[in-house]
C-alpha cells in the first residue's frame, strides 16, 4: 500500500457556525479535538464540500485552518480544501492554507467551465508547483461537471507533490486501474465504497459520516486490515442505513451531519443559505439510524 501523508480514517469536517451564522472557531477546535480524540479520525479535511466551502470567505477558510491546527497539533493530518473554478484563486488559497499550518491541500476539479483534460491537468500542476505540501486531487464529476479521467490521473501521478485522490467518481474499474499503476494514495469519498475500494488498494476514506460515527465507519477498515473479512463486511453493512440516510436520501451531507451533531450536543450550528436545516422528522430518523449503528457496534 502507498504511504499516505493525509491519514487513513479522515473526516470531512463540518464548519461550525454560531447562532448568527458567523464562524465559530472555539466550536471548530472543540469538534476537531473530539473527532481526533474520540471519533476514530487520524486526519481532517477542512473547507471541503461538507465544510460549506462555497459560502465561506478566504479569510474564514484560513482562520479555520489556523484554529484547528492549534487544537490538534500533530495528532492528526490536516488537509485544507482550496478548490475554486479559478486557478489563480486556488493557488492563493493553497498558499494561505500551507502558511496557516495545513499538512496538505485538497484541490477539486475546476467546475462550471468544464475545461478539457489537458487544462484540468495543468490546473492541478500549477497548484502543486505553488506549494510545498502534498496535494490530494478531488474527483467528483457529479458536482463539477468534469471527470479527472484515468489517463489524466496517470500523468498527474508523475508530479512529486501530487500524492493522493479523493475518489467520488463511482468508477471502481477506473480507480482500480490507477491504483494498480501508480503510487497515488486513493481515498473513498463515498462511504458505501469504503470497503470495496480498500479491497482494490485504496488507503482509506474521507468521510462526512465520520463527523458523527467515526468509530463505526473505521471499524470496517480496521477489521479488513486485520484479515477479518467477514467482520469487516458486517461492520460495513451495519453502517449502510445511516450512510444512506445521511448521504443518499435527498439532503446534502452537510445538512444531515449538522442535524445530528446539533442533536448530539456537539459543535455545529446552522448551515448557511442556500442550504436549510433538516426538518424535525428527518432529524428524528437520522438519530434512530445513528443509534442503531452505534448500538450494533457495541
Amino acid at each position: 500500500m502507498p504511504t499516505s501523508p493525509f491519514g487513513r480514517t479522515v473526516c470531512a469536517m463540518v464548519t461550525p457556525f454560531d447562532s448568527d451564522g458567523g464562524l465559530d472557531l472555539d466550536g471548530a477546535q472543540e469538534l476537531a479535538d473530539h473527532l481526533v480524540t474520540r471519533g476514530g479520525c487520524d486526519g481532517l479535511v477542512l473547507n471541503g464540500t461538507t465544510g460549506e466551502s462555497p459560502t465561506t470567505s478566504a479569510a474564514e477558510k484560513t482562520a479555520l485552518v489556523t484554529a484547528v491546527a492549534e487544537a490538534v497539533g500533530d495528532r492528526a493530518r490536516i488537509t485544507a480544501g482550496v478548490g475554486s473554478a479559478d486557478t489563480r484563486q486556488t493557488v492563493e488559497l493553497a498558499r494561505a492554507a500551507e502558511a496557516a499550518g495545513a499538512h496538505g491541500v485538497l484541490v477539486v476539479t475546476p467546475y462550471y467551465s468544464r475545461p478539457p483534460q489537458e487544462d484540468v491537468a495543468e490546473h492541478f500542476r500549477t497548484v502543486a508547483d505553488a506549494v510545498g505540501v502534498p496535494v490530494m486531487l478531488y474527483d467528483i464529476p457529479a458536482r463539477t461537471g468534469t471527470r479527472i479521467e484515468p489517463d489524466t490521473m496517470l500523468r498527474l501521478a508523475e508530479h512529486p507533490r501530487i500524492a493522493g485522490v479523493k475518489d467520488c467518481a463511482n468508477d471502481l474499474l477506473g480507480s482500480a486501474k490507477v491504483i494498480a499503476a501508480t503510487g497515488l494514495a486513493y481515498y473513498s469519498g463515498s462511504e458505501e465504497l469504503n470497503l470495496p475500494l480498500r479491497a482494490v488498494g485504496a488507503v482509506g476514506y474521507v468521510s462526512t459520516v465520520a463527523n458523527v460515527a467515526g468509530p463505526a465507519i473505521a471499524a470496517a477498515l480496521d477489521a479488513y486490515d486485520r484479515g477479518a473479512n467477514a467482520e469487516a463486511t458486517r461492520h460495513h453493512q451495519r453502517a449502510l442505513p445511516l450512510i444512506e440516510l445521511m448521504m443518499a436520501a435527498g439532503l446534502p451531507g452537510t445538512v444531515t451531519a449538522k442535524a445530528l451533531l446539533n442533536a448530539l450536543d456537539l459543535p455545529s450550528g446552522p448551515v448557511r443559505s442556500p442550504l436549510r436545516a433538516a426538518s424535525p422528522d428527518r432529524t428524528k430518523a437520522l438519530l434512530e439510524a445513528y443509534e442503531s449503528t452505534i448500538a450494533g457496534r457495541a
